[in-house]
């Protein structure tokens, strides 16, 4: 089902495979398994191989002597859409395609069009992404932002391989933060009264706080006993309704959400202590229930359940983990913080020394944010309510920039997000600069149009021979290929960079090259070509769900 493009290029590899290994017969050297791949030096071509590398090793015979014999062997066979072959040190072998080859493809990227780029790997397959997972206890921050994009990044990457996905949302409802909410809420209900309340000393702090302590006054009054459950509760709800709506401002919309409380309430929990406990995999010490890691490959063992009676995060998720294996996902993603590292693993040996597969769950860290500003860290703090809601961000940049800020990095990497480039709205940031190339696309075809070209009737696209055409053209057909590398990583930085650098091709070809010009034939074929890039800037923004807007 992948795309007529990605299978030309895919077939070329093929087809110099086969040609490759039946030289190798003819030279009486041993056949070894490798692979093309794009040069780092693009003057030395378009695909290479280290082949002449690895049969030297073995043959004890100089690289580049086994480069030229199996060049010389090639270069007999005239090869399909292979201009030159050459080797270069210290024993690569290099191919250098026809520009026709490239040229072929603007049709079959207008035929798939919104499909080009598409692939099949999850055809018939379920997935399940988990991220954001933020307790309801006050507005997302920038960190959520960026684990909120990245989320809903990868699911729109495994959608795009035809996976279904589910995108869930992990909370707790039951542990000490809440009763902490709620113990911050009621002191700030009783202060808005005139009487003494002792404010929690962890309590939560701001604004948010106060407003969610006079909603409840105006709904419930001013007869509420101290302990009642209603501040917490009520605290939970408005928290909760603040983050749907903060997610729904990125455009992202989640298919399900899943509390903690309701693995204790359907003895889920339960049943894991004692499966963990028939294989002796737990037990008591110091009035604690400790994880007999250490007896599963970990340095030292893990408690479980704290003196105080309290769980620590391993229990109810390890339950969680084990309630999406059995809903029989295909392929499970957790997006975590990078503060889950040492938490994770002892949850995946768990289930695993329970006897469950875990080789479909791919549990994805990512590092955190920092905000620049002048040049300098932004300081913030979520207990004293010093930071920048994810909503103060979307509002003061927009939903595309915001989107695309949180995945142009690594998401190993640790993000300086910085606001003043991300406030320029020219082509210094890196979200106008792609816009600014769709939209100078969509202002060309419409003066086209305007003009009455008749593109349809006839075009040559072998007339696209100019250099920054071929380079442009090179780079487009390489879009597939990307968006499986994106998937097979599942980080969606690949796809940023990718369309950067498609953007720039552009902008180079614009400056260059004219579009509209007196020639009917070549301006027909540059408004093919640039039909071609306006289809992969598009499918790409809808991968990272940014907008493709025709003018700026």
């Amino acid at each position: 089902m992948h795309q007529e493009t990605n299978l030309m290029m895919k077939k070329l590899k093929l087809y110099l495979i086969e040609n490759i290994s039946s030289t190798l017969t003819s030279l009486s050297l041993p056949k070894i398994d490798f692979n093309l791949s794009q040069p780092k030096n693009k003057e030395f071509g378009d695909l290479s191989s280290n082949l002449p590398l690895l049969i030297g090793s073995k043959q004890k015979i100089e690289p580049l002597k086994i480069g030229k014999l199996i060049s010389e062997g090639l270069k007999e066979k005239k090869l399909k859409y292979i201009l030159d072959i050459n080797v270069t040190a210290p024993g690569f072998l290099n191919f250098k395609i026809s520009p026709i080859f490239f040229q072929k493809q603007v049709n079959l990227i207008l035929k798939e069009h919104k499909n080009f780029g598409k692939g099949s790997i999850g055809f018939g397959k379920s997935a399940n992404v988990e991220f954001v997972s933020a307790n309801p206890t006050g507005p997302l921050t920038v960190g959520h932002g960026r684990n909120a994009v990245l989320g809903d990044t990868i699911s729109k990457i495994l959608e795009w391989q035809n996976f279904d996905v589910t995108r869930e949302y992990y909370f707790n409802d039951a542990g000490r933060q809440m009763r902490v909410l709620g113990k911050s809420v009621e002191a700030r209900y009783y202060e808005t009264l005139g009487e003494n309340f002792d404010f929690p000393e962890d309590g939560y702090k701001g604004k948010y706080i106060i407003n969610i302590a006079e909603n409840i006054l105006k709904q419930k009054g001013n007869n509420i006993k101290h302990g009642d459950d209603i501040f917490q509760k009520s605290a939970e709800e408005i928290i909760f309704k603040e983050i749907k709506s903060s997610l729904i401002n990125l455009g992202i919309k989640f298919d399900q959400f899943t509390n903690e409380k309701s693995f204790y309430e359907n003895g889920d929990i339960d049943e894991l202590l004692k499966a963990l406990s028939d294989k002796k995999l737990i037990y008591k010490k110091d009035d604690a229930i400790w994880f007999k890691s250490s007896s599963l490959g970990k340095e030292q063992d893990r408690v479980y359940i704290k003196s105080s009676g309290e769980p620590t995060y391993r229990v109810p998720d390890t339950a969680y983990h084990l309630n999406k294996i059995k809903r029989n996902y295909d392929l499970i993603v957790d997006v975590f913080g990078a503060d889950h590292a040492d938490t994770y693993p002892d949850v995946i040996i768990a289930l695993k020394s329970l006897g469950f597969k875990t080789d479909h769950i791919r549990v994805l860290l990512y590092q955190f944010v920092t905000l620049i500003q002048n040049g300098e860290k932004v300081k913030m703090s979520t207990r004293q309510a010093n930071f920048i809601t994810l909503d103060q961000l979307i509002e003061e940049l927009g939903s595309d920039v915001v989107r695309y800020f949180f995945v142009m990095r690594s998401m190993n990497s640790h993000l300086d997000f910085d606001l003043d480039m991300a406030k320029d709205q020219s082509e210094k940031n890196p979200v106008f600069y792609l816009q600014y190339a769709y939209a100078r696309i969509c202002n060309i075809i419409k003066q086209a149009n305007k003009e009455k070209l008749n593109r349809k009737k006839f075009y040559d696209l072998t007339m696209l021979e100019h250099k920054d055409e071929i380079m442009m053209l090179k780079h487009m057909v390489r879009f597939p290929e990307i968006i499986d590398i994106a998937y097979e990583n599942l980080e969606p930085q690949y796809i940023a960079n990718y369309l950067q650098q498609l953007a720039s091709f552009f902008h180079k070809f614009y400056s260059h090259c004219k579009v509209i010009t007196d020639d009917a034939n070549l301006t027909n074929a540059r408004i093919q070509l640039i039909e071609a890039v306006k289809i992969i800037l598009n499918n790409g923004f809808n991968i990272l769900g940014i907008s493709a807007p025709e003018r700026m």
